[in-house]
């Protein structure tokens, strides 16, 4: 056998060895501190519940819960019958026992505030399957994002191909349109699957008067009781979340009655073009199709005077007196929409480009607008793949509709899932009181003023497993064990926002980094805990091993185990990582 092959089979033979996971040090010298002669008591488990893991309430009920929960370990030789061994003690805080996040606490804070005192999960162009220009429209990823929490659907409405129903589809583009009934029937059957918090669903209304009045016969059949419609008037103030339990709520712009205009001379095309239009007959324009026309934007045939029109246009009022939340930015430029109505409340939409702009001049009053109404920030056109942006953004701003696109990628989407792990993933998170109370003088919160510290958050990061079990042998390399390091940081305001990395370990399925962080929060109520895995390569681009996110205020103290998910958000089944929080 020659030298080279000689390697090769060494490496194969070396690829499936696995050592079994081994408590750090750190972890031996703790169980040493909490046990006595190998052995640690009911007694011992709740004094560290208490004094490591802050818990402070903890009970011997506690203590004998979690060990219950490790009894089916027995046949392991870990579990001694007065308490754990050091094994046992490894395996709770390395199992599913010990989450980074409260399991119990699902809503624990107020949810009696408007609901514009909230963050609420926010989905854009929520029956498409894939990118904006020609994926299929349907009701499987609304299905798929009411499971996960999100709050928020959003239904582009246009006639169907006969004029005569209407479907749901991103208009001017290649996509394949869904029954607007269809998507109804699911939304009533899965909106509250995963919470009982109240679904708004967000029209794009491309539709004439005859089919809003099927429209409006359509969602008052299909959700009957469950429909929250205080009729044609504007809301005074939002209700709150827990007024608004298992209730369906529409919002779109309201529909604009015309008298009959008398005949006028005007331009023939232009009118026929307008009747085109409210009818969906728009030649496909895959460019100018997209997104930064939403349903707020000014310039559509319902803004135009009474004289340019040549027949009789009347809203259906039974449409009309659906929607429970008005959208629409009015006549005038950016300072006229961020106008606070003291006598209602209403819903504006800005596109993350038109965000962007507004920020740099406007930022302050953005603020002031969101603590009495509402702010959907939605993807700009370019965003084809449906990629998304900074959630960060919006939220410091107040904004409580960060509209994503949810069947699409990358760690802004992360960021999106993380800071709605929340609360039990309810949908709802409650702004934090610096942007829902102006200042002794009526100053707003300023996003850009740097802020004094408030609190560290010092993350140990001690070792990771479940690779081995969830990928196939050779995914990172073909001839030896994966070279994995972990990222770790704080998205949030721009003074919290950081990342930082371990150092790789070279031939480990089972890393042990036990390295520390320190980061220093100025904003701690918008700040998420960015935690990553990657493979390093030296040639080529590193290997993706899992990421999540967490909400920091949500992070229980102590000693966690830390499940990580896939580059869709969706769990592993094995891979985690041992960590330890501290607020110092």
């Amino acid at each position: 056998m020659s030298k080279q092959a000689y390697t090769v089979c060494f490496c194969f033979q070396r690829r499936f060895k696995l050592a079994a996971a081994e408590a750090p040090n750190e972890i031996k010298t703790l169980f040493e501190q909490y046990s006595e002669n190998g052995i640690m008591t009911v007694d011992h488990l709740q004094r560290f519940l208490i004094e490591v893991q802050k818990e402070d309430k903890a009970t011997k009920e506690d203590a004998h819960a979690i060990m219950d929960k490790l009894y089916d370990l027995k046949h392991l030789n870990i579990f001694h019958r007065r308490g754990l061994h050091l094994e046992a003690f490894f395996k709770y805080l390395f199992g599913d026992v010990n989450p980074p996040l409260s399991p119990t606490l699902a809503v624990h804070h107020d949810m009696t505030a408007p609901l514009s005192h909230y963050f609420i999960y926010t989905g854009h162009n929520s029956y498409l399957t894939g990118n904006q220009l020609s994926s299929d429209c349907s009701d499987a990823p609304i299905i798929q994002a009411l499971q996960r929490g999100v709050r928020v659907i959003e239904l582009d409405i246009w006639p169907n191909s006969t004029k005569d129903d209407v479907d749901v589809l991103h208009g001017r583009t290649l996509t394949t349109p869904v029954e607007l009934i269809k998507c109804l029937r699911s939304i009533k059957e899965h909106a509250f699957s995963a919470s009982e918090y109240p679904v708004v669903i967000t029209l794009e209304d491309h539709l004439t008067p005859d089919l809003q009045a099927k429209v409006a016969e359509m969602v008052t059949q299909t959700f009957g009781d469950m429909l929250f419609s205080p009729g044609s008037e504007c809301l005074k103030e939002f209700p709150s979340p827990e007024s608004l339990k298992k209730r369906i709520i529409i919002s779109t712009k309201p529909p604009k009655e015309y008298l009959k205009a008398k005949e006028v001379k005007g331009n023939e095309n232009d009118s026929q073009k307008e009747n085109d239009s409210a009818w969906g007959k728009e030649v496909p324009d895959l460019k100018a199709g997209i997104d930064d026309s939403d349903e707020d934007d000014d310039g559509d045939e319902e803004d135009l005077d009474d004289e340019d029109l040549k027949s009789q246009r009347i809203a259906a009022p039974e449409y009309k007196n659906l929607i429970a939340i008005h959208a629409g930015k009015g006549k005038g430029g950016l300072q006229d929409w961020l106008r606070v109505d003291p006598n209602k409340v209403s819903r504006l939409s800005l596109s993350e480009h038109e965000l962007l702009k507004a920020v740099v001049t406007h930022g302050k009053d953005i603020v002031r607008f969101t603590q009495r109404n509402l702010l959907r920030v939605y993807p700009k056109g370019i965003r084809f793949d449906s990629s998304n942006y900074n959630p960060l953004i919006g939220w410091m701003h107040g904004a409580q509709m960060v509209a994503f696109n949810m069947q699409g990628y990358g760690r802004s989407l992360w960021l999106m899932h993380g800071m709605f792990r929340a609360y039990g993933g309810c949908g709802y998170v409650k702004k934090p009181n610096f942007l829902l109370k102006s200042g002794p003088h009526n100053e707003a919160f300023d996003p850009e003023v740097e802020l004094p510290l408030r609190t560290t958050l010092k993350v140990t990061v001690y070792m990771g497993e479940g690779w081995y079990y969830d990928f196939r042998h050779t995914h990172f390399d073909a001839y030896s064990p994966p070279d994995f390091y972990a990222r770790v940081g704080i998205a949030g305001v721009p003074a919290d926002t950081v990342m930082k990395k371990t150092k790789p370990l070279e031939d480990n399925w089972i890393p042990t980094w036990n390295e520390e962080f320190e980061f220093p929060l100025t904003v701690p109520e918008l700040a998420l805990l960015r935690i990553e895995v990657h493979e390093y390569d030296m040639s080529e681009k590193d290997d993706f091993g899992g990421q999540t996110c967490l909400p920091v205020l949500e992070l229980r103290s102590g000693i966690r185990a830390v499940p990580l998910h896939n580059e869709k958000g969706e769990k592993y089944k094995s891979v985690k990582l041992l960590m330890r929080f501290e607020f110092v």
